[in-house]
């Protein structure tokens, strides 16, 4: 059970239930949706960005690497406890301070005159990030009170997170090729104004007390940004190099720790007990590796089609569009369903035509027909949109209601994790004097062997349609 505290905060919230006074939930929605939206859209986006931004700042692989994993570390990292920041601030206030912070960052890498700045401000971005996803979802409960308007509306927010994901890559290169790498990120300036300016016509938010584990917190980011470095650097200076091997022992050291705090911690950012849950632990698993393969493959596609076949920012977005297209179409079916076959069937049917879509790749070379290339894509597009919904769907029954928030954050930072990871591990696989096919299809063999594991977990244990 939540308490609600009686501060004004919330008795201006109470107030604005009253029928009649409430202001339009469509301005929660809307704000809700542009805001997922954008943090989504930098995700994918700046992947096309990276052969400018590298030519641009002079920055190597290993800097464009961070690029995009300093952003991903921090969103996945701060997700765990996110969830109780806005409970503790009010949606609201969370909301607007996650946006405000966002755009401030965004900015702030627009501007970015070398590398080392840009990697920076693109952790300010991840912090803001994590904040503004967990309240964006807030923000449509709190304005909805009707359980199936909820429902359409959380259905919509999560099909424009997806729609954002799949059109970042082309939105990324149209940005890139017309104005440069730098509008990418100056795109949400106005979009965070107009975010703002919405929630001034949002009812205030409640405030609850949450606990937040701090420990936790601190030793889940360390634990990952330090098997993150381990990995990019790896690949670069060496296996056996003394920052390398200090930076796996940062990661162990933190993740014994953040072991024995969850144990001890009233409220920890991961209880222990729904770890031990088959169902729980396997959906994490899944996720897991279906962005490992999916943000892994969509790095890997614009190094791909700018460093090995020469092709334009804008050319190479464009490639994503049918793929844009098979995501947001099979995201939209894949309930119905799962609702004639059951959700573990489509969990493993998704990973398995994911896995397909890694190997059936491998052949890519730079004079590989562009129409073959657009046709092999269509498994990449299938098959994680069609285990995710399921997939989120599953988790979300396996937990009681009071952990719902915490599942959800949990889903969000090891699927977020997923990326990072293969960001690192590709990026180190590819890098050299130029794109390394090799290294590429060392790539895809791994995230393929991955999916195969996580799909016969998934069909081992969790549970059936009638159970």
């Amino acid at each position: 059970m939540t308490t609600v505290v009686a501060t004004p905060t919330a008795r201006v919230a109470d107030a604005a239930a009253v029928p009649g006074r409430r202001p339009p939930a469509v301005f929660a929605l809307i704000a809700a949706l542009l805001g997922f939206t954008v943090i989504t859209i930098d995700v994918s986006a700046v992947n096309i960005a990276l052969p400018a931004v590298g030519a641009s700042l002079h920055g190597g692989m290993t800097g464009l690497q961070w690029v995009v994993d300093a952003y991903t570390l921090l969103f996945a990292g701060l997700m765990l406890s996110a969830g109780a920041l806005a409970d503790r601030a009010g949606a609201r206030r969370a909301y607007a301070f996650g946006v405000g912070l966002f755009t401030l960052a965004s900015l702030a890498c627009g501007l970015a005159p070398g590398i080392g700045t840009l990697v920076a401000a693109r952790v300010v971005q991840g912090a803001a990030a994590a904040v503004v996803m967990p309240a964006s979802l807030s923000l449509i409960r709190q304005a909805y009170d009707d359980a199936r308007h909820r429902a359409r509306a959380i259905a919509l927010w999560t099909v424009g997170g997806s729609v954002a994901m799949a059109a970042g890559p082309v939105l990324g290169g149209v940005l890139t090729e017309s104005v440069g790498w730098r509008a990418v990120f100056f795109l949400n300036l106005p979009v965070g104004a107009a975010i703002l300016a919405l929630l001034g016509k949002v009812a205030p938010s409640p405030r609850r007390p949450a606990p937040i584990d701090v420990p936790g917190q601190v030793t889940a980011v360390l634990a990952l940004a330090g098997l993150t470095f381990a990995v990019i650097e790896g690949g670069h200076a060496g296996w056996t190099s003394v920052p390398v091997l200090g930076s796996l022992a940062v990661a162990v050291i933190s993740a014994v720790a953040f072991r024995a705090v969850e144990k001890r911690h009233r409220a920890p950012v991961v209880p222990p007990a729904m770890l031990r849950d088959r169902t729980v632990a396997v959906s994490l698993a899944v996720g897991f590796a279906v962005n490992l393969a999916f943000y892994g493959l969509v790095f890997l596609l614009g190094l791909y089609l700018q460093q090995a076949r020469g092709m334009s920012a804008l050319s190479a977005g464009l490639v994503f569009v049918p793929l844009a297209v098979i995501i947001t179409s099979t995201n939209l079916v894949s309930p119905r369903v799962a609702e004639r076959i059951g959700r573990r069937p489509v969990i493993v049917i998704g990973q398995l035509v994911l896995a397909l879509a890694m190997f059936v790749l491998l052949p890519l070379d730079a004079g590989t027909p562009m129409w073959l290339v657009l046709l092999l894509l269509v498994p990449t597009g299938l098959g994680g949109a069609f285990a995710v919904p399921a997939l989120t769907a599953l988790l979300m029954d396996a937990v009681p209601g009071p952990r719902a928030g915490i599942a959800s954050g949990l889903l969000n930072a090891l699927r977020q994790t997923g990326g990072a990871l293969a960001v690192a591990l590709f990026g180190s696989l590819v890098a050299g004097a130029g794109f390394s096919l090799p290294g590429m299809r060392v790539s895809l063999v791994v995230a393929g062997c991955v999916l195969l594991v996580t799909s016969l977990l998934a069909r081992l244990f969790l549970p059936g349609k009638d159970q």
